[in-house]
């Protein structure tokens, strides 16, 4: 895993502008903490910072290869896991590799195949590859999206960047907002609407596209790959089969690394399922027992209360799993000051306010495992494909008009100002992106009722709800230099799952039955059979506190940019202490009161700190 950015202008001589190359770049030194490299030429400028995974002492980027008059030279981000495979095809095609590194193996892949080489990768990644003879840039993501790509247009240059920040280092790039990007930071964020950087002429390449960049401008970006809607002709037990064979294919995939590798455990049908199955691979392979790591918060003991969102804590079935597999077990636990602390850490590492606490504990938990490991596997994604989300099985979600995970997006609307309101018009702004993520959905012929709608909740959650914990995930990790793989984002898993019936989905009248059914024997009966729980977050009475407190001194302080946007009086009695404190949920299952105080104080220092201006 690595940070990647670029510069392309024709009218500008390059050579003469290698610090601001550097500049970029090492804005994403955390993400890559073991190595730099640039490469400039006339017209066009990479920049990468290494986090050593594979074949640690080469693979250095950019990396450049020739083919006949042609050279070739690469930047990327990401892990390639059939690179053995291409290796073997490429080279009885006449390639010689002199690195036992991905890298290598992709960039011949596109000198091979040009863009079609996509159509052949299992992995995640981001890359931008410049042909010299040509004079073009080909850029490229994953299919799921989990490695970031950001882009920018502007007086005649291209920018690009694996985060927001390599382009924002450029000096002639302003941080910039209009009605657009404060719209999607005041009421679809912390989500993003696929392809919207948020910031003004800045995108993001959407996953499963590429584009191309040459002197006849910078081309629309194209699909590649999208989820294509197909009779399921597999019966229950041949479905059983299938996902069963192709996670764990996917996770021994994944499990291929030459630096230390763990797993995330949080004694959930998910995590549990890939630890299961690597740790059975470890086993197989005699590498002995496996790293887990867990998360907790200290006395959420003494305070956790279950409700419909987070039905039970995880701590008693941690310890069952990790009996059961026997392997090396490490909880990290947090406190309120840091968690509270990391907010701020959190949202630099997302360069936009984000899921705060969600994300300054995710920041905290990987930060610990960093001492231990390098590569971490994750159940991100799984409740997404398979549909284990409360707001699969909940009527008033189905029969919403909305982003299920927005239900009570009226919460925060009715905090803007009369003149935000006005300006951003957030209720028409927000039906906008929904009826607009319904009109992509690919439908199945004679598909109706409660089967179509599955497909569009399935389809809203795989496009618009999972990238913002894929981003989650990305950020937080990469700026502790860890890296993590999501083996339920395999694209051969996720188009198969996608056509699965909605009644085989829930065999067994639960959610995720098809993944319960496709782990007997793999899992425990009684993990098989729990009921789900979200990723865990801390229950203090201290953290509402802490961040109640914080929105109080920025309602006391005049010069706080946020204040502008918002009805101050209906702010600050939502901020007393004598006010009621609010559990429902405004955004997913985890962000309720605590998180709103927490977001709208991320949005002040976000504002202060990248020096905003509203255009």
């Amino acid at each position: 895993m690595c940070g990647i950015t670029g510069w392309i202008d024709w009218e500008k001589d390059l050579t003469r502008f290698s610090s601001v190359l550097v500049d970029m770049t090492e804005t994403m030194a955390l993400r890559g903490p073991d190595a730099a490299g640039t490469w400039i030429t006339r017209h066009c400028a990479l920049g990468h910072r290494r986090l050593s995974v594979i074949d640690p002492a080469n693979g250095a980027q950019p990396m450049t290869r020739t083919k006949g008059d042609a050279s070739f030279t690469i930047v990327y981000n990401g892990e390639i896991y059939n690179a053995i495979e291409l290796r073997r095809e490429l080279q009885q095609r006449g390639f010689k590799f002199s690195t036992s590194c991905d890298t290598e193996v992709l960039l011949a892949s596109f000198m091979e195949w040009g863009r079609s080489c996509l159509d052949r990768l299992n992995g995640i990644f981001a890359f931008a590859i410049w042909n010299d003879e040509e004079e073009s840039l080909f850029l490229a993501r994953d299919r799921l999206g989990v490695k970031p790509l950001f882009y920018a247009e502007r007086d005649g240059m291209f920018l690009f960047g694996s985060e927001p920040k390599a382009i924002l280092a450029h000096p002639n790039f302003p941080a910039e907002i209009d009605r657009e990007g404060m719209a999607e930071i005041f009421i679809i964020g912390p989500a993003r609407t696929p392809g919207h950087g948020v910031y003004r002429n800045m995108r993001e390449l959407k996953p499963g596209h590429y584009m191309i960049v040459d002197r006849n401008g910078v081309s629309t970006p194209s699909a590649y790959w999208k989820l294509e809607s197909r009779p399921h002709e597999d019966d229950v037990e041949t479905t059983v089969q299938r996902i069963r064979e192709l996670l764990i294919d996917t996770v021994e995939r994944q499990l291929i690394s030459d630096v230390p590798i763990c797993t995330l455990l949080s004694g959930g049908l998910d995590s549990s399922a890939l630890t299961a199955i690597a740790a059975n691979y470890y086993k197989q392979t005699g590498q002995g027992a496996i790293d887990t790591f867990s998360v907790d918060y200290v006395d959420n003991d003494k305070h956790f209360k279950a409700n419909v969102f987070q039905p039970n804590s995880d701590a008693p079935w941690i310890e069952r799993m990790v009996e059961f597999l026997g392997t090396n077990h490490h909880i990290a636990k947090f406190d309120t000051p840091e968690l509270f602390q990391s907010l701020v850490t959190a949202m630099r590492a997302r360069d936009l306010p984000g899921m705060t606490d969600v994300d300054s504990s995710l920041y905290l938990f990987c930060r610990e495992i960093k001492k231990k490991a390098t590569v971490a596997l994750s159940g991100e994604a799984a409740d997404e494909i398979f549909g284990g989300y409360p707001w699969f099985h909940r009527e008033e979600a189905l029969r919403a008009d909305t982003f299920p995970w927005s239900l009570s997006a009226g919460i925060r609307i009715d905090l803007l100002s009369k003149e935000t309101a006005d300006w951003l018009r957030p209720r028409e702004y927000l039906d906008q992106r929904y009826q607009q993520a319904l009109e992509e959905v690919p439908r199945l012929s004679g598909e109706t009722g409660t089967a179509r709608r599955m497909r569009e909740m399935s389809y809203l959650n795989i496009t618009r709800f999972m990238p913002t914990l894929l981003d989650r995930k990305d950020r937080m990790s990469m700026a502790v230099g860890l890296e993590v793989r999501v083996p339920y984002c395999d694209h051969r898993l996720v188009e198969y799952v996608w056509n699965i019936p909605w009644e085989i989905k829930t065999a067994g009248d639960r959610e995720k039955g098809i993944l319960r059914k496709a782990l007997r024997g793999i899992l425990p009966d009684e993990v098989l059979t729990r009921k789900k729980s979200p990723y865990p977050k801390t229950h203090n009475p201290n953290y509402l506190a802490a961040t109640r407190a914080w929105v109080q001194d920025i309602l006391n302080d005049s010069s706080s940019p946020v204040l502008q946007f918002l009805d101050v009086d209906r702010l600050r009695r939502l901020a007393s202490p004598e006010a009621a404190t609010m559990d429902l949920p405004w955004f997913g299952q985890l962000m309720s009161g605590p998180q709103l105080f927490a977001y709208i104080g991320q949005i002040d220092v976000w504002l202060r700190e990248y020096n905003v201006s509203i255009r």
